[in-house]
């Protein structure tokens, strides 16, 4: 028996019970946010680790935020992520309803187009909701 993919709970049979708060979709996540730097030391391979607890976006089954720790390692090639576009295109999710699961896939597109690092890992560390931790992961190129 092959299982139904849920893209949206409005195209699944299972609703929240209760109330459902609107959210925005993705057209609202700014990747033009995103600006890099060059990397001076090219042929130095060097792993970068950034991290913030403030990430903050929208469980698109119940309308409520989800809240979780965005980790970003890379080892750039070429370019190196400016901090404050990263912050300004995370807080650009604040509204969105994005499955958690999605949630690193997007990041890492988003990143790898910005800056075409060799290797990079985004990791999502929700907080415990309804007594379930979550951590999703995606991995780009080779370490």
């Amino acid at each position: 028996m092959k299982k139904k993919q849920i893209h949206s709970p409005q195209q699944t049979k299972i609703q929240p019970l209760g109330k459902s708060l609107p959210f925005d979709g993705y057209e609202k996540i700014n990747a033009k946010e995103l600006g890099t730097f060059p990397y001076e030391h090219i042929g130095k391979d060097i792993i970068i680790n950034i991290d913030t607890d403030e990430f903050t976006a929208v469980c698109p089954f119940s309308g409520l935020p989800d809240f979780a720790t965005i980790k970003v390692n890379y080892i750039p090639r070429k370019e190196i992520i400016e901090l404050r576009s990263f912050k300004y295109y995370l807080l650009s999710y604040r509204t969105v309803g994005i499955y958690q699961e999605h949630l690193v896939n997007r990041v890492l597109d988003d990143l790898v187009k910005c800056c075409k690092p060799k290797w990079m890992e985004v990791i999502a560390d929700y907080n415990i909701r309804g007594g379930v931790h979550t951590i999703a992961s995606v991995v780009f190129g080779k370490k």
